[in-house]
């Protein structure tokens, strides 16, 4: 059997392109990640409406269109994060601003995005130029285990499959619960592990979903809730959304099936990188964890006393 243990980073990587300490490591696989597969999402996942870098949320019985379930998973976080039009947001983890526009646009919110890639923040300024919300928006570079801003700064921390990149998420949720002033809230959307051992067969799928996301390793529902308790996060609520993401899922699965010739071709022809090539396996991978029942999908909320 094979434990995935928490605080550990269990990726594949290169020793001689990942040098330094494990966060700075961690860090720069993710951003290589992003910036090389920037074109691959918005071509084979969102647009350049949505902008998400996330799983959907489909109502149960809905027909929704991919688009619109990526923008539903926006308006579900909102409302149950009950954040309302005047609350300061950090949306920690930005990606290409997907949810910061989202939120300027809808409800007019200021929002600040942070991320680890220079290239994410100059892509998102640029889209929140384009979409009219660039005096509303600001994005920057930075670890959102440490960041810049000064106690207190936020109403609202919006973490949007983004903490599953620190390596102790309890790094994260104590900059968090820092940054938020009393009062504040905290919401975390994210896959969680449903166990911590796997036979070798789900180990390979484990890693690969790890390796091809830039992800070090999953919390667990419980380890989590005690996290933010442990921290002093108080009112935590937790919603399991697996049911209205599977259609997500499956839909993510289907796409990289009908890509697998190009998938093929182009990387025999040398016109696909490392952290391209990894990112198209997680589509058939990630689908494994889910059926398996080895993760789930959750939402977080919790209060800053």
């Amino acid at each position: 059997m094979y434990i995935l243990e928490p605080n550990r980073d269990y990726r594949d990587f290169n020793p001689a392109q990942e040098a330094g300490d494990d966060r700075s490591a961690l860090q720069a696989a993710a951003a290589r990640h992003y910036d090389e597969c920037y074109f691959d999402y918005l071509f084979a996942w969102c647009n350049r409406d949505n902008l998400a870098l996330h799983y959907g949320f489909w109502d149960v019985d809905k027909p929704y269109r991919q688009h619109e379930a990526l923008l539903r998973k926006n308006q579900v976080l909102y409302e149950w994060g009950c954040v309302e039009t005047g609350h300061r947001v950090l949306d920690a983890g930005c990606g290409i601003g997907g949810s910061s526009i989202w939120m300027a646009k809808q409800h007019g919110n200021r929002v600040t995005g942070v991320t680890i890639s220079a290239k994410q923040a100059y892509y998102a300024t640029q889209h929140a130029k384009r979409h009219g919300v660039a005096e509303l928006v600001d994005f920057q570079v930075a670890d959102f285990c440490a960041m810049p801003f000064a106690d207190a700064s936020f109403d609202v921390v919006w973490a949007l499959e983004s903490s599953c990149h620190a390596l102790n998420k309890a790094d994260f949720l104590a900059e968090a619960f820092r940054v938020l002033r009393s009062g504040g809230r905290l919401i975390v959307c994210d896959g969680f592990l449903l166990r911590r051992s796997f036979d070798a067969r789900q180990w390979r799928e484990v890693k690969v979903c790890l390796n091809g996301w830039a992800v070090p390793n999953l919390c667990a529902r419980d380890e989590f809730a005690a996290l933010l308790a442990r921290q002093g996060f108080d009112n935590a609520k937790v919603y399991d959304i697996t049911e209205q993401t599977m259609p997500s899922v499956r839909h993510m699965y289907r796409v990289a099936k009908r890509l697998r010739p190009v998938q093929w071709l182009s990387r025999r022809l040398g016109l696909r990188t490392g952290a391209q090539t990894a990112n198209y396996q997680v589509g058939l991978a990630q689908q494994v964890l889910f059926d398996e029942k080895l993760t789930e999908y959750c939402i977080f909320t919790a209060g800053k006393p």
